[in-house]
């Protein structure tokens, strides 16, 4: 029985071996004899939401860790650490912060630069390679290598009203604005969301924010070329279409509360506030084509997920990977899917019956995998765009950026990105 035991733990030490970082398996703690085996006490400090906390999913899903780990005798320490606040968090004091953590993709750049999250490697990677689109990898990926457990999407796609609009006028933007349509309503609603939205257009085209995967820098940027130039051309026209209202003069709500808008791109966080106004009268369809160049292109959101990840200076490296892994893992996204309203990002998951036939949910993986963009994961990216990017609908709606001058227009913009 010894022997049997021995070669048990063995066989489970190779396996966390694998799942983890590297060599750095610390379990750290006092080891104690259960039935012969050792089992190593740690502490596992986890950052988490409060509606993780609220709804009971955490302390759930710890003690189902705890009872199929029993090599691990865990303390747990549980703190409220919302995921747009996990970086700073973090960063504050890296030795400090927790071993596990929740966090909102686009932070992953500083976390990475900071030495804050620690590398992935071994089972846990494959999971996530395997059980996740290429779109989804991204967002939790840095210069080719994993930093985390992507667990839920982040990301826009359409509504719209279906007693203004059908099926058959929202695949293009084309069709959506040449709907006739009443004196009083507005068939598109263009908001840039700082320019969030306004990427799915350049994108869209096929140009792009330091290279393909947007992290390198030496590719620069090429919204400057005759392609860029005929996408902004297309915007000056759109934006300046008396059938579109522009964000900051309207709110869609308003609009919507009177049957005055066809279409317009939000996200999940905002369907309750839709489906109240609308009821079922609301619609929600992929993002559409545009055809800015004499071509049919689809539109590419910036796409982004909430990911799970481990602090690089945890000193229980071997259990804190393994409770990352267990918390991103497909059941216990399915889990928090039932109890917080969080769209799976894995494939299965997402293929479930339960997650299929909730119609929010399919249209935001179908948006996810179909017309989608990872937004670019670097710190010169985040310190750059948002203020550049953010400048060419708000010169294109005062009349500063004309067909006269697109061309320095865009050329200023590349310059301030690339400086």
């Amino acid at each position: 029985m010894k022997k049997l035991l021995v070669t048990l733990l063995m066989a489970s030490m190779a396996v966390f071996g694998m799942i983890g970082c590297g060599n750095t398996d610390a379990q750290g703690g006092s080891g104690t004899q259960v039935g012969g085996a050792q089992t190593s006490d740690v502490t596992l400090k986890v950052w988490c939401p409060q509606n993780q906390v609220d709804t009971g999913i955490m302390e759930q899903q710890q003690k189902a860790f705890a009872e199929a780990h029993p090599e691990y005798n865990i303390t747990w320490v549980t703190e409220i650490v919302g995921e747009d606040k996990c970086q700073e968090s973090v960063l504050k004091d890296v030795g400090a912060a927790a071993d596990v953590f929740m966090f909102a993709s686009d932070q992953l750049p500083s976390l990475v630069e900071a030495g804050a999250i620690a590398k992935l490697g071994g089972s846990t990677e494959t999971m996530v390679k395997e059980t996740n689109s290429e779109a989804v990898i991204a967002t939790a990926t840095v210069n080719d290598s994993l930093y985390a457990i992507p667990f839920t999407h982040n990301t826009f796609f359409m509504y719209y009203d279906k007693t203004i609009l059908d099926e058959t006028d929202i695949v293009s933007l084309e069709k959506i604005m040449a709907k006739q349509t009443a004196d009083n309503v507005y068939n598109y609603y263009f908001e840039s969301a700082g320019g969030w939205k306004l990427g799915a257009y350049y994108y869209g085209a096929g140009l792009s924010v330091f290279g393909e995967d947007g992290n390198d820098l030496a590719a620069g940027v090429d919204w400057n070329n005759a392609t860029g130039v005929a996408v902004t051309n297309y915007l000056i026209d759109l934006i300046n279409n008396p059938k579109c209202a522009y964000d900051g003069e309207i709110s869609v709500s308003e609009l919507a509360g009177d049957h005055r808008i066809g279409a317009w791109f939000d996200g999940a966080w905002n369907y309750d506030l839709y489906k109240g106004i609308l009821g079922e009268d609301l619609g929600m369809a992929v993002i559409p084509t545009f055809n800015p160049d004499g071509q049919d292109r689809q539109l590419l959101g910036f796409y982004g997920s909430k990911c799970i990840g481990v602090n690089a200076k945890s000193q229980n490296m071997g259990a804190a990977v393994a409770f990352a892994a267990f918390l991103g893992n497909e059941e216990n996204q399915i889990l928090r899917y039932q109890k917080s309203a969080q769209i799976p990002c894995n494939i299965k998951a997402g293929e479930s019956a339960e997650v299929v036939a909730d119609p929010l949910a399919a249209i935001v993986i179908l948006e996810s995998n179909t017309a989608s963009v990872a937004q670019p994961a670097n710190s010169v990216f985040s310190a750059r765009y948002w203020t550049y990017a953010n400048t060419i609908p708000t010169e294109i709606r005062s009349k500063e950026i004309t067909k006269d001058n697109v061309q320095e227009k865009l050329d200023t913009f590349v310059q301030a990105m690339t400086q």
